[in-house]
């Protein structure tokens, strides 16, 4: 198959069921000294209890801080993750695909991601292995499917995401609840197919976009959002327009038909 920019059309993948599919969950990091030993100590075993080949990554994004150094002291002692690490920071989206990459190269038939602060529950992990048996080849945790839901955060932040979710459902034309989640799966073979040029949060966006031209096996799985503790370092994320814009934009390219590699905005 021929790249997923050059290629308006691309052909789409068509994979059946898999019995045991094996998967790395990717774990990006920066300056989260306050609760990277509580995160890997809570996803480590949750990976390890998967009745399938799996192995938690954890990408520290140039931490400035004494991340590293946690993470090093926990190797010694939690088994069974890897750890890698950029020499500078380089953003979200750059750390997204130095371990999809490093699962790719060590066989993993998923990538499934998850953020640092524990906001999304590990014993969701199940769940995505439920629906990579069925064959899925893109599953996000949603919110807003039956048996999501919300905790602590914020309501004019839930309004936002809700609002938000709503239309780019409707743009996107998926069977999709919760597009901006950031806790997800992807085949390893489609995400590596991906030209994710995304620094951010928005990479999420830019990569369902891309996925939609090769694949139209959408799936989800029910999640509870939690609130980001007030211990850990202040989220980047913000709810300005020029980030709203940086979201939607992706959905809106998809609801015009404009594939990607297209240099209109």
């Amino acid at each position: 198959m021929s790249s997923l920019v050059d290629d308006p059309e691309p052909e789409l993948l068509d994979r059946g069921p898999s019995s045991t599919p094996s998967m790395a969950v990717i774990i990006p990091m920066y300056n989260e000294e306050g609760g990277a030993e509580r995160c890997v100590r809570a996803v480590s075993p949750a990976v390890s209890a998967l009745p399938t080949r799996s192995v938690l990554v954890v990408v520290d994004d140039g931490s400035t801080d004494r991340t590293a150094e946690i993470l090093a002291l926990l190797s010694e002692d939690v088994k069974g993750f890897v750890i890698i690490t950029h020499p500078g920071n380089q953003g979200y989206g750059s750390a997204l695909r130095t371990g999809a990459s490093y699962a790719a190269s060590a066989g993993y038939e998923y990538v499934v991601f998850m953020d640092s602060d524990l906001t999304n529950d590990p014993a969701t992990l199940p769940a995505f292995l439920a629906k990579m048996q069925e064959g899925y080849d893109v599953i996000k945790a949603s919110r807003y499917a039956p048996g999501g839901g919300i905790e602590g955060v914020a309501r004019w932040k839930v309004w936002i995401s809700a609002i938000g979710n709503r239309i780019a459902r409707f743009l996107f034309r998926l069977p999709l609840t919760d597009s901006t989640n950031g806790f997800r799966a992807l085949r390893s073979a489609i995400f590596n197919q991906l030209q994710i040029t995304e620094t951010g949060f928005s990479s999420i966006m830019q990569e369902i976009y891309q996925a939609k031209f090769l694949t139209r096996s959408f799936g989800e799985v029910p999640c509870v959002l939690t609130s980001r503790p007030a211990r850990l370092r202040r989220s980047s994320f913000s709810y300005g327009p020029a980030v709203l814009y940086s979201y939607l934009k992706y959905p809106i390219r998809s609801f015009l038909g404009r594939p990607p590699g297209d240099r209109r905005r």
